[in-house]
């Protein structure tokens, strides 16, 4: 079983490509080298595969906050989760149900007018999951700049206090906490968590 994320950028020809590319690109280089296990094409949409699949969401929201941290733009993304049947030399041209569900689940997410779902090979889970994530969703679309710019540090440094973080950008520690706690930071960890345990029992 692996994930397999399909996203574009949402409003992507307001802003220099440089603006968002940079970002995006050094979430998806720590899932490997690209294009085996990612790529960004067609100018704003990209597919990256994530070997465990417990990892799917928190990456997912990575980017999310990688591109949100930039004014005026948020990010699509389809978690598909399944097996890979073919491997290619570029994840586009790889396949398996991963890809499958990835695919059909990115093409709905327009029509379902929100930017961020899952399919997986069960049912009851994607009910389950993708109405959790509409009401994390409630929160993540209007994150802040500065609030999704201190969502993406808290994750890549969750070991680091609050202090610590504040110190990588320059604020004080009461402002961390402040942007952590209008980003509803702490729900969204608590998502992560639920989100692993439930697909750990199908995996």
């Amino acid at each position: 079983m692996i994930a397999v994320l399909t996203g574009d950028i949402i409003h992507s020809s307001r802003v220099s490509p440089e603006k968002w590319l940079k970002s995006l690109t050094r979430i998806l280089q720590s899932l490997g080298e690209s294009p085996r296990y990612w790529e960004i094409f067609r100018g704003d949409s990209f597919q990256a595969e994530v070997s465990n699949p417990l990892d799917a969401l928190q990456t997912s929201i990575k980017i999310k906050a990688a591109i949100k941290a930039i004014k005026g733009l948020d990010v699509r993304v389809a978690i598909g989760i399944g097996e890979k049947s073919y491997e290619a030399t570029r994840i586009t041209e790889s396949n398996g149900s991963a890809y499958v569900h990835s695919g059909r689940k990115f093409d709905a997410l327009d029509k379902e007018k929100i930017n961020l779902g899952i399919q997986s090979p069960w049912n009851d889970f994607d009910k389950e999951m993708n109405l959790y994530l509409r009401l994390a969703l409630i929160a993540m679309d209007n994150w802040t700049t500065n609030g999704a710019n201190m969502v993406l540090l808290a994750l890549e440094h969750q070991q680091m206090s609050q202090e610590e973080l504040g110190k990588l950008v320059g604020i004080k520690q009461n402002t961390v906490s402040a942007r952590l706690k209008r980003a509803y930071f702490a729900e969204i960890l608590a998502l992560i968590e639920m989100y692993r345990e439930k697909l750990n029992l199908r995996l």
